[in-house]
Order: C-alpha cells, then sequence, then structure tokens
C-alpha cells in the first residue's frame, strides 16, 4: 500500500488530491468533536466522538502513509486546510466567514502558492 501512495505522490497532482483528502478528514474528524461537544448529548454525544476518533485517525494514516518531503508540502496543506475548514463551518455549521477571515484566509492561501511555486 506504501508503495501505491508514494506512486500517487510522485505527480504534483496526486500529491494535491491526497493533501485535499487529508485535509478534508482532518477538518471533519475536527467538526465532528465539535459536534460532540456542544451540538449533542448522552448517546449522539458518544458516537460524535467515536466518529471524530476513527476519522482523525484515518487522517493521520493516509497523510503519514506517503513517504514524502511534507515539510515543503506544508504551505499548500495549511491553505486547503484553511479552505476546507470553511466550506465545512458553512455547510454543518451554517457559519460563513466574515471579511477579516476572508482577507486573513487569503493570505494563507497567497502563502501556500508561495512556498508551492517559489523556486529558489
Amino acid at each position: 500500500m506504501k508503495s501505491v501512495f508514494n506512486q500517487v505522490v510522485a505527480s504534483p497532482i496526486g500529491a494535491f488530491v491526497v493533501l485535499v483528502i487529508a485535509a478534508s478528514l482532518e477538518v471533519l474528524g475536527d467538526s465532528f468533536f465539535q459536534s460532540g461537544l456542544y451540538r449533542s448529548t448522552g448517546t449522539t454525544r458518544s458516537v460524535w466522538f467515536v466518529v471524530g476518533v476513527v476519522v482523525l485517525g484515518t487522517y493521520g494514516l493516509f497523510v503519514n502513509l506517503p513517504q514524502w518531503d511534507f515539510g515543503k508540502l506544508l504551505g499548500v496543506y495549511v491553505a486547503l486546510f484553511f479552505v476546507v475548514a470553511q466550506v465545512v463551518a458553512k455547510l454543518r455549521f451554517q457559519q460563513p466567514p466574515t471579511p477579516p477571515i476572508l482577507v486573513g484566509g487569503g493570505l494563507i492561501v497567497a502563502g501556500g502558492l508561495v512556498i508551492t511555486f517559489w523556486k529558489g
């Protein structure tokens, strides 16, 4: 399985797809914990926690299975994490981004682009 992941992340598109999936798993796992902490009680709360643990564990495995220079890809990952977090906040919690979040997020995305594309 490792060799398959290594082949996938060898291409820029494959690495991007893996990072998008990883960011989605991390954001969703965090959102499940938030649902358990603040939006449910009883058995439902426990279910959210268990689902959160499973999804975050899957994220950890998924992002660490390929042998890649994760430090180099961290800029892209942080930018993707921000974008996915805003989508999940809007869709799951009906929390649209405010102007400061959009401006700050634009800077985060710009930083990710600089880290990714600056050859030097």
